[in-house]
């Protein structure tokens, strides 16, 4: 039988020297704009790629998903607030859903 803290311990051994080494090896200031871009645009990138599927999926259809999405894209492209994206691309998920089971 495997010993579940094993796995526990050697997960945050990963995660703990995904995050500590670079600061352990790396301690001179950041002067390529290329890099300090790419570096400033990960965490967006990596929240994109974990929500994305997500708000596809988390529906009744996909068709649903995406109008939700391509609604909350639009909204947040024009500026409005969280709340506002938020509730809007709540309202379209419900209403296409709603005219999804009506057919």
């Amino acid at each position: 039988m495997h010993n579940v803290y094993i796995y526990i311990l050697a997960a945050a051994l990963v995660t703990y020297l995904i995050r500590a080494l670079p600061l352990v090896l790396w301690r001179k200031e950041i002067t390529s704009p290329f890099v300090k871009s790419f570096l400033y645009y990960v965490p967006y990138a990596c929240l994109a790629a974990m929500t994305f599927p997500a708000m596809i999926t988390a529906t009744e259809s996909i068709i649903s998903g995406l109008v939700g999405f391509l609604v909350a894209a639009f909204l947040a492209f024009r500026k409005k607030s969280l709340v506002v994206v938020a509730l809007w691309a709540c309202v379209a998920v419900f209403i296409v859903e709603r005219a999804l089971t009506m057919m």
